[in-house]
């Protein structure tokens, strides 16, 4: 066997010793989270720690939507994501199109405007977003709560460059066609970009779902809680039971898990398979 070829396949034997160690620092952190969640509480404070349970119990489990409205909290976070990631989606897409393909004046100054206020963080504005909330008497509803969600800035500087992408002949071929400008957004613009938007979809979720802040100011009442909202109620004045905390967690990252799975596929099938990707 040749130098070269040796040089080769140790260099991909280390390079995957590499990627297993670092798939593994990814996951280990979650394994500890769901083997935590069926250990009784006394097991999560025995040192130096065990990793897998002694005395395995899904009580935790039941714990979680016995003692507290866990539904109710479910509930409003789907209510709180589905609707805005719908918009943040929809948004962002049409915006997205209109910077990228439709001339008009002042489109870059406009569109610097919107992609700066990506380095804003919420908290920069959250007060004069809590006073217009108020006066629009939205405090403690599901409007309250998807108010500063609608529009993502960096999604729409998601799409303006995926869009951007896309053929000119293919916009021109579609209005000599006969169609309106929402006919091409919706008949060609989309399509072509599934993959982008399936990205987008993914991120928007699990940007809104996560939100902890907001919430907490906007909503004073039990029943609007979100479940970060309710995973906080878990921590005691004086005490702390880990494994109900675990429990509630793996219960509330369910759902960001099986949308990842769910448009993970549509993000690779949709650069691959448009052509348009270089």
């Amino acid at each position: 066997m040749s130098r070269p070829l040796v040089r080769l396949r140790l260099g991909r034997v280390v390079l995957h010793v590499v990627l297993v160690g670092g798939a593994f620092l990814s996951i280990f952190p979650i394994l500890w989270m769901v083997v935590t969640s069926i250990k009784p509480n006394p097991e999560t404070l025995i040192w130096p720690p065990k990793f897998l349970p002694m005395e395995p119990t899904i009580q935790n489990y039941i714990r979680v939507f016995m003692d507290w409205p866990f539904l109710r909290f479910f509930k409003n976070s789907f209510v709180f994501a589905g609707i805005s990631t719908f918009f943040i989606v929809l948004t962002s897409a049409m915006g997205g199109y209109a910077f990228a393909k439709i001339k008009f004046w002042g489109r870059e100054l406009l569109f610097f405007v919107f992609v700066s206020t990506i380095i804003l963080p919420l908290e920069s504005y959250m007060i004069p977003l809590y006073l217009l909330t108020n006066r629009l008497k939205l405090l403690n509803s599901h409007g309250g709560l998807i108010l500063p969600f609608v529009i993502m800035s960096f999604g729409l500087f998601l799409m303006r460059q995926n869009i951007r992408g896309i053929p000119d002949e293919l916009i021109d071929a579609a209005r000599i066609d006969g169609y309106s400008e929402f006919g091409i957004f919706w008949r060609v613009v989309v399509p072509l970009s599934k993959g982008a938007l399936s990205a987008l979809t993914i991120y928007a979720f699990l940007n809104v779902w996560g939100q902890f802040t907001w919430p907490l100011i906007v909503t004073t009442t039990q029943d609007m809680y979100t479940t970060e909202l309710g995973l906080a109620m878990f921590q005691k004045a004086f005490f702390i039971e880990y494994a109900l905390i675990m429990a509630g967690a793996v219960v509330t990252s369910a759902p960001l898990i099986i949308v990842f799975l769910i448009f993970q596929k549509n993000i690779i099938s949709g650069i691959t398979l448009t052509g348009l990707k270089g």
